[in-house]
């Protein structure tokens, strides 16, 4: 199952992040090896939300990486949630349908 890891990202975000960037990914490409975290990043103009996804039975590995980044812990988001996301085509869907 995939998992979606969304942040709404604070309005300076782009201004404080460069202090926690390397920790925060660290923490990702280490979660990455796990083979937890699949994709992750930030949308652009503007960059106001992120999107980190995540496969695995539940969405513990999800909430456990945002509760450690240090994104979260220094105020660099505003609100963040994991939403299960139900992947039907591509050849990473977690349920592939096919006509």
């Amino acid at each position: 199952m995939h998992y979606l890891l969304i942040y709404d990202l604070s309005p300076d975000y782009l201004e404080k992040r460069g202090k926690y960037r390397n920790e925060h990914l660290s923490l990702a490409w280490d979660s990455h090896e796990r083979g937890e975290l699949v994709l992750g990043g930030a949308l652009q103009e503007p960059a106001d939300k992120a999107y980190l996804l995540f496969q695995g039975d539940s969405s513990q590995s999800a909430e456990d990486f945002a509760k450690a980044d240090p994104y979260v812990q220094n105020g660099l988001i505003k609100k963040w949630e994991v939403r299960p996301w139900m992947t039907v085509v591509g050849d990473l869907a977690s349920s592939p349908v096919k006509p």
